[in-house]
This record gives C-alpha cells, structure tokens and sequence, in this order.
C-alpha cells in the first residue's frame, strides 16, 4: 500500500506528459526533508515500445531530467525478441509490465567504530517496482530507488529465479541528463589530476565519484555504492546533449538473487554539504560482517625509507615521540614484488631483523604494517594472513591491485574478508576506489585510488580533491614533511591532516627522522586524531580552497588550505559551543620565522563569536588545535 506522506500524483509534481504515462506505472517520492523529489515512470512511445525514465528536482530546481534506466542482459530473451532474432544484447527495460509498487520509509542510527562522525543517520523513503517482461513473465525484475535528504540512489535488482538462475549482464544504459551547461570535475582515472569540463569536452570516460557544477547554481555528485559483485562503472557523454551514462569495465556473470551497485545522485546548495552528506554511500552499504572490531585501531603511520634493523627502531622512536601509532616497510623487503618467485612471507633483504623489529615497537607501543603486491596476495593469500598474525603484524599494504573487472572485484572482497578473519587492517594501493565497503570491513581502513604526495601534486589540485575522491571515503594521500620535492607551503601540508581524511593517515611519506628538527609546529601532528566524532565543512570551493574543522570529544582540530592563489579568507568560529573559551595553538606560514619550514606557532583565546581574516600565501595554508580552556569553580 503506497504512503500518502510521500507518494504524490505525478503530474502534480513533475512535468510529464500524462498521456504517455503508462497507467499505474509512476511513482513519486520525496525526501523525508521534502527538498528533493524523485518520480520514475514509464512511457508510452510506439504501440509496442515502453521504456522507464525517471526525474530529480531540489527545490523544484531540475537536477536530472527525464533519464532512462536500462540494463543489457546477454541471455533471458523475451520469446518475441527470440522470435524475432533481435540482437542477444537487447536491451531489458523495453516493453515491461509494472506488477505493483511497494513504498516504505526507514530512519535509524549506527554507530561506525572510527569515521568522520561517531553517530550516523540512516533515514530514507524507498520504492520497489516489481515488473515482468509482458511477453515471457517468468523473468522478474525490480528497480529499488530510495531518496534521502542527501540524495537519491537507484539500483536493479534480480530475485531469486529457479527457472534461469545465471544472468549476464553486459552493460547498464543509466542515463543522467543534466541541465544545459553542466560542468564537471572529471578525472579519467583514480590517481589523475583533475579538470572542470563541460560533458561536451571530456577527452574520455570520468571516475566516479563525479563533481558536477549546475548552471542553476546547485551542485551534485553522481556516485557509485556497494560494488562488491559486478565490475567498476565509469560515467561517459551520452549521445544526446547534457546526457551522462554509465560504463561498466567488463561484463559481470551473476546468479540470481542479486542486485547491482547503487547509482548515487547526492545534491547540495554548497559544495561543502557533498562532503559532510558523504555518510550516504555507507549507508548504502551492508552492516560490519566483523562481530569482535576492538582490533581494529586507526591511527598515524609513517614509513620506513631505508629497510634495515637500525631505521627502523629509529623510525619507532621518531614515532613513538610523535605520537604516531605504525610504521610500514613498503615493498621489496621480501624480494622483488611482480614476480610470483618471492615468498612474502619471508625477509629477502640483509640487516633486517624483523622479529626483533616488531617486538622493538610493541615494548614503545608502535604497531608494524607490512607491504604485499598482488602476486605475493593471490597466490599465498590462504595462509599469507595467518603468517603476518603470528608475528604480530597489525595491517596490510595491498600493492598493484587488478581493478574494475567484476573477477577482480569479488577477489578483492574475499581479500578484505581473510584479512578480518586474521584480524588484519587492510590499505588497498594503487587504482581502486572504495564505494562504502568499509562500512562492511571496517579493517579496510584506507584507500589510495589518489593523486597525492607520491606525485606531488601542486595545491590547487589538493582544494579539489575533498570535492571530489573524499567523497567516496577515506584516502591515503600520504602527507610529507621535508621532501624540497613539496610543491605547497609547509603549514600547507600540517592542515592537510585535518582536511583530508583517514583512519590511518600517513605522515612522512618521503621524510626520514634524520631530516626532522623537532620543530615545534609538529606539535599540530603529534596530537591530532584520525577519528572523529564530527565534521563541519566552513567554507570552500574546488580548486581555490577550504576550511574543514573536525572535534574528537571537546577539542577540534581546523585545516585551512589555498590553491596556487593567495587569497584572504574569513574563519568563523560559530560551530564551538556558545558560552566557552578555547584556547587556539595557530600554525601559520610566516617568512620572518627562522625556521627551514618558516612556520610561526601562536597561542590565542577564540569564542564562538569569534570571526578571524585569515591571509594564505599562495599554496599556503593555516592549522589550528582548538582546546576547552577549564573555568575555574
């Protein structure tokens, strides 16, 4: 039975021609803030072609116009198409019967054992429109939509069928038309740079999660959810003007019941709500599969440059002063890394006692990641886990992953599953992109799927990517320090730690603890967490800044950064409590410091009313720790 509070009559809501409507078929939902509305629908276009579309409006604001759903099976032909001797990747969604129509609502909350916010709210008003082919009836098909206050998420979903069990399905035909002069911030890659293009002007297919800029002011992002049983879906210019459709990598061979991964439409005013509203994509995902998570400990990392006996035990001192939590030995310490003739579970290189080590860093409370490339993680991966258990390891460095067929999607989600079983932490490297999994396996506490500090990317580049890669979850960006390679200032590259963000957030990437003074600006560093219990977006637009401040229990911690521009910014204080002091530690760049990183360390007294003018030189940027000042009884 359709709810009254959120099924409308379609033609009072959305402009559709009602005579192609197809009676029965249109379902409209809102969202429980009521801002955004979603119809789907199906038309009536020749006497023997129905097709589904669907709409999205904020505010009575087009977002999406009328866009085909479709998907390309490669088998479960309608008798009539076989008859006919139509191509065997015909489209699915042509010529379907709209069975009924089941509405529900859903509002609850969970708790995520580390994150950007300690309580997070799942709260949505859903759709299922079951349908048949009209002509071969034993083929059911369901379109799940749901609408959030964050967004809208559609997906295809396949119930158990005894009569055809195995489906292919060769390509999704999603379409997402946009209102004219739509820009988008489109990469083509995971680890690319970033440029804002008109969908006219892409040089080839985009990554996902996908940034886009409305002539009408609003801004959205089309992203993907629960991809852990198909192959990656890119985005890629439709045939018709404005028009964006979805890619699949390679075919994905399924068994029924399935269901796709979510296509996500998340909208906003400002482009900083993406970012705070990025909780969506985990609640498209399934609960924790982890009954005892107490191991799982996100924390600061650094890396060991040199892989010997004596660095390392240097490293775990630096670290231990420091207030990091790991280190890495990154590849190569147990032989060379593409070649299936090395033994990852064996030290291949000399002076390097790695039992010695581990045990080193557990008597200075130090825990010890190890590195493994994907041929050491295919072939030892039954026992690999295991091993690096025994010795005491705490994570998982998965190097060169094999990304976006749907075989190497699933192999990668047995990965996260024998890596919990071992009670291992997991950093996945190289190409991929995470889609709310974590949420799943929450030891897959990071991700690269990044362009960051291993290619030095300048600053302009480091505004865009909270935008754009953070919204799909945690990235390892791996912040450096020292490197004269650092192509930002050095209070640049301190506030990165709080804007961007990370369970397992490496610092020093390119640095060793001989380069260090101890400068008293690593105090910023030392204390800073990587989980948090809430995040506030200040202000901020892609490629020319943003302030993002984030509190563990009563202190927050505020990351302002600029692009290759210098610029002036006001800094508002008004998300502290009303009513209390703080004491603010400021790091700024500043020239007259004698320093080698010409950062000035400053004490002030802020209040919620407190508004500040920030000047950033060009590629700067400006840290804050913001501690409760104690009143006296």
């Amino acid at each position: 039975m359709r709810s009254l509070l959120f099924v409308l009559c379609c033609c009072t809501v959305l402009p559709v021609c009602a005579q192609s409507v197809v009676a029965g078929s249109e379902v409209t939902l809102q969202s429980p803030d009521k801002k955004l509305t979603l119809q789907c629908y199906q038309k009536q276009l020749a006497p023997s072609n129905k097709r589904l579309y669907y709409q999205l409006r904020f505010k009575d604001q087009l977002v999406i116009g009328e866009s085909a759903l479709d998907i390309q099976l490669d088998n479960h032909l309608s008798e009539q198409a076989m008859a006919l001797k139509v191509d065997s990747h015909a489209r699915w969604c042509e010529n379907l019967v709209v069975k009924q129509i089941r509405t529900s609502t859903h509002d609850s909350d969970w708790t995520p054992p580390y994150g950007e916010r300690s309580v997070i709210r799942d709260r949505y008003h859903a759709a299922s429109i079951e349908l048949v082919k009209d002509d071969n009836p034993i083929y059911p098909m369901t379109i799940e939509v749901r609408v959030y206050n964050e967004g809208a998420a559609i997906r295809y979903f396949f119930p158990e069928n005894v009569k055809g069990t195995y489906y292919r399905v060769m390509q999704e035909h999603t379409e997402f038309v946009l209102p004219a002069n739509t820009k988008a911030w489109y990469t083509g890659w995971a680890q690319g740079a970033y440029q804002l293009l008109p969908l006219a002007q892409w040089p080839d297919e985009s990554e996902r999660p996908l940034t886009l800029q409305l002539s009408n002011g609003l801004y959205a992002c089309l992203a993907e959810a629960r991809m852990v049983d198909y192959a990656r879906t890119k985005f890629k210019a439709g045939a018709k003007p404005n028009t964006i459709v979805t890619s699949m990598y390679t075919p994905a061979d399924l068994i029924s019941p399935f269901a796709t991964p979510w296509r996500v439409i998340m909208v906003a005013e400002q482009p900083g709500q993406l970012i705070e509203n990025n909780d969506l994509l985990l609640n498209l995902n399934e609960p924790s599969r982890i009954p005892d998570m107490s191991w799982i400990k996100p924390g600061k990392i650094m890396r060991v440059m040199t892989q010997t006996t004596r660095d390392a035990k240097e490293n775990i001192d630096f670290a231990a002063r420091h207030g990091l939590q790991y280190i890495l030995f990154d590849w190569k310490w147990y032989g060379p890394s593409f070649t299936f003739d090395s033994d990852a579970t064996k030290v291949a290189i000399p002076d390097f006692d790695l039992p010695g080590i581990i045990a080193y860093g557990q008597e200075k409370g130090i825990g010890v990641w190890l590195y493994a490339n994907l041929q050491g993680l295919y072939a030892q991966s039954d026992s690999l886990f295991a091993v690096y258990n025994r010795w005491g390891v705490k994570g998982v460095k998965f190097g060169f992953v094999q990304v976006g067929s749907h075989r190497w999607t699933t192999w990668l989600e047995e990965m996260f599953k024998k890596a919990a079983h071992n009670q291992l932490m997991v950093n996945v490297h190289d190409d991929w992109r995470p889609t709310g999994e974590q949420r799943t396996w929450p030891n897959l506490v990071t991700a690269e799927g990044i362009r960051g500090n291993e290619e030095m990317p300048d600053a302009t580049h480091n505004t865009i990517l909270p935008f754009t890669r953070y919204i799909a979850g945690a990235a390892d960006y791996t912040i450096c320090y020292y490197d004269p390679r650092i192509r930002t200032t050095h209070a640049h590259q301190l506030a990165l730690a709080a804007v961007y963000y990370s369970p397992l957030q490496t610092l020093y990437w390119y640095d060793k603890p001989a380069m260090s003074q101890h400068e008293p600006e690593l105090s910023f560093w030392d204390h800073i967490p990587t989980s948090w219990d809430e995040t506030r977006v200040l202000q901020g637009r892609p490629g020319e800044y943003v302030s993002i401040a984030r509190r563990k229990g009563e202190e927050w911690f505020v990351g302002t950064i600029t692009s290759k521009e210098a610029r002036k910014l006001q800094v508002s204080f008004d998300f502290l409590p009303k009513g209390q002091s703080f004491k603010a530690t400021v790091y700024s760049d500043d020239p007259a410091v004698k320093t080698n990183t010409q950062v000035r360390v400053e004490e002030k007294v802020v209040t919620a009313a407190t508004v500040w003018e920030v000047p950033l030189r060009a590629s700067g940027g400006q840290a804050i720790r913001l501690q409760p000042i104690a009143v006296n009884p």
